[in-house]
């Protein structure tokens, strides 16, 4: 077992909260995380998927009433919206018998429907986490490779050989096409929907063009918007925001795209092991977003990612505005003799930042000039995740 370094936020929240929802893709591990957290306290578990459990909901409130004090978990909630002004009513009858926090743990796959039924229903009570595929704190250094090759799905890290790593991701891509998505809006056309994917793995880390995918995938702009909303939505691929707090240059203005989990982006462009990726054009954003998710992770709660780009060509790959407005500036490299180039240089002349790193494929720490230091993911992970 892995243990998950969101774990102790979560239990930090129950305590703290009503109700705390738990967000993630499907096959994160949010169910595991959830039992074993229930194993060590009265709870009860929930699953909105299987019928005879919704049946035991016919009455929620009195069903959910009689359990008031254990920890109720409930999975695939977004499967089941009405209940949340149940839950609100609840929970405020709670308060009045002193019952402030610990009441439900919420489970959902980030739909759309969780979002707005809670924030309208639920405003005040409840406190938001969100599970990641394993990260760069959850593994060994020594097996950083294997995880940025897999991906961090667990079942995908785990398989016992490549192969069956890459058969589960590509079960795992089809069945969200076919079954999971659908559920969240309006149905999609499946074949368009892998399309878009896959050309948005095969630009990772590049700025959003939204014009030249929509002609690419003979659809209109706004679908193309539609689309990518709901994939972000799901938490399956990250828009990283430009900076723009400086006015006084001319700032790039789209956001850049990536496929969050680095196994699903080699999945979907069949790159079944570590040597097809290192073969392949994709190699250096691949390792981009890898990093990006891995250091976003790890950061402080409240810390805010973006990217600095002119149109000068002063560059950075990762700025991250921790609590008090400190910045620190990250350059990512794959090789192991990582360089900064003066787009780098220029764009910390631009904004000053508190520190400067370059995240590179290595993992021995060393100054590459009077204020930036090469240093592995491990590490810098490590020294993130303190610094709140």
């Amino acid at each position: 077992m892995i243990e998950r370094h969101i774990k102790q936020k979560l239990l930090e929240a129950i305590g703290d909260a009503p109700a705390v929802a738990l967000l993630g893709p499907r096959q994160v591990g949010k169910t595991t995380l959830a039992q074993e957290i229930g194993d060590t306290r009265p709870s009860i578990y929930l699953d909105l998927e299987s019928a005879a459990d919704r049946a035991k909901l016919a009455d929620p409130e009195a069903y959910l009433a009689s359990h008031e004090d254990e920890l109720v978990i409930l999975d695939e909630v977004h499967r089941a919206p009405e209940l949340f002004q149940s839950l609100r009513g609840l929970i405020d009858r709670g308060r009045r018998k002193g019952k402030t926090a610990g009441r439900f743990l919420l489970l959902g796959s980030a739909s759309v429907d969780l979002l707005q039924q809670s924030g309208e229903s639920l405003a005040g009570r409840i406190s938001y986490l969100e599970l990641g595929p394993f990260d760069a704190l959850e593994v060994p250094a020594s097996d950083l490779e294997t995880l940025w090759a897999r991906g961090g799905f667990p079942s995908s890290f785990l398989a016992s050989s490549d192969a069956a790593s890459f058969r589960w991701r590509q079960d795992f891509i089809r069945t969200y096409l076919e079954r999971d998505i659908p559920q969240f809006g309006p149905r999609l056309p499946a074949e368009t929907l892998r399309r878009l994917w896959t050309m948005l793995a095969h630009n990772q880390s590049e700025l959003l063009n939204a014009a030249n995918l929509a002609r690419a995938l003979a659809i209109d702009n706004k679908t193309v918007t539609r689309y990518l909303d709901l994939l972000v939505d799901l938490l399956l691929v990250r828009r990283l925001q430009p900076w723009h707090s400086n006015a006084g240059k001319r700032l790039v203005k789209s956001p850049k795209v990536y496929v969050r989990d680095s196994g699903i982006v080699h999945a979907l462009l069949r790159l079944p092991t570590r040597e097809d990726v290192l073969g392949h054009p994709v190699v250096g954003g691949s390792w981009e977003g890898f990093v990006i998710e891995s250091l976003v992770a790890a950061a402080p709660e409240g810390t805010d990612a973006s990217f600095y780009r002119t149109s000068a060509g002063a560059e950075i790959d990762l700025l991250l505005t921790l609590p008090g407005d400190v910045l620190w500036a990250v350059e990512i490299k794959r090789g192991s003799a990582p360089k900064v180039g003066r787009g780098f240089h220029q764009a910390c002349a631009d904004l000053k930042p508190a520190k400067t790193f370059v995240v590179y494929g290595g993992t021995e720490r060393f100054p590459l000039d009077f204020r930036t230091e090469a240093i592995g993911l491990s590490e810098l992970a490590a020294q993130l995740c303190t610094a709140g």
